[in-house]
């Protein structure tokens, strides 16, 4: 079977147990429930309080909206699928669910890199902050990351469904993930898509070299500080940070740099839900709704909505 007849994929089926399947639908849908109120609330209040109009609040905003992307652009069709019982993606779900799953992971690593420079800048340069900060580099930033995203969404895609596919059109993943579609291509030669990795390789690692390096004048300026507060209060809130960017480029590598096989394992399975899954569900956690700002302003609006006059009949 050859690419142009290739009009359908079959995404992975966890359990041909229908009532396993059913579980599966309910725990997807909480995971994806949680995360959507966690980022919704994060844009709401960043967008309504003016105090958080500052250029932090504007990375994390950013950074919910693309969580918000990422799990919408792969949970959301394997619920479906689980409730009713088929595994089918068709050509172009499959071309366009690969291309923002990149986008996103893309954009997101981007947007990390841009927040750790804003950090630095605010702790190692503050008198400096103001000018450097600036909203036309802030919108500069935000751009080039979701121009980053957007060139290797493209790259991976076009690279990906230029090869033939012959055989299986069974994909191993729940959604459609370049290391699974190559192991369905009968090309011998995968130049453009290594060539695609490769640049994706380096992007990510040379934005994960960044955000170590900026955390490493931070806690070198913080501990300059003879303050066993702001010690504590730095290690908490960058190393929760470093261990999230570190785990989501780290499962990434494990998933496109692992030696290719065609033995499906469990493993490859794991490693996707938890780059897919994991960070869009866990950073408002640690971003945000551990942070005084935005718990002061929450606070406010419950209180506010506790304590207005009901309106009766």
């Amino acid at each position: 079977m050859n690419q142009t007849r290739m009009m359908e994929f079959l995404l992975v089926r966890f359990t041909d147990n229908q009532m396993l399947l059913r579980l599966h639908a309910v725990l997807f849908s909480l995971i994806y429930l949680v995360a959507m109120l966690e980022n919704f609330i994060i844009i709401f209040l960043t967008i309504l309080d003016q105090h958080l109009h500052t250029p932090m609040y504007f990375f994390l905003r950013h950074l919910s909206f693309l969580d918000l992307c990422l799990i919408s652009a792969t949970v959301p069709k394997s619920i479906l699928n689980s409730i009713t019982f088929t595994d089918s993606i068709s050509f172009l779900g499959c071309v366009l669910q690969l291309f923002l799953v990149v986008l996103m992971a893309g954009s997101e690593i981007g947007i990390l890199t841009a927040m750790s420079y804003d950090r630095y800048v605010a702790i190692c340069l503050p008198l400096h902050y103001e000018a450097v900060m600036s909203k036309g580099a802030c919108v500069q930033l935000m751009a080039v990351s979701w121009l980053n995203g957007g060139a290797l969404g493209i790259l991976y895609s076009a690279g990906t469904f230029s090869l033939n596919f012959c055989g299986s059109n069974k994909i191993h993943q729940f959604f459609c993930d370049v290391p699974a579609l190559l192991k369905l291509t009968c090309s011998e030669k995968h130049a453009t898509i290594d060539a695609s990795v490769a640049i994706g390789v380096c992007y990510a690692f040379s934005c994960l070299a960044c955000i170590v390096i900026s955390y490493g004048y931070i806690f070198s300026t913080v501990l300059k500080i003879p303050s066993r507060e702001n010690h504590s209060k730095a290690f908490s809130t960058c190393l929760p940070h470093l261990i999230v960017v570190s785990a989501f480029l780290l499962t990434g590598a494990v998933a496109y740099l692992k030696p290719a096989s065609d033995e499906h394992s469990l493993l490859d399975l794991l490693v996707s839900i938890f780059y897919s899954m994991v960070p869009p569900t866990l950073n408002p956690v640690i971003y945000c709704l551990r942070n005084k700002d935005i718990k002061s302003v929450l606070g406010k609006i419950l209180w506010n909505v506790k304590s207005s006059p009901v309106i009766e009949r």
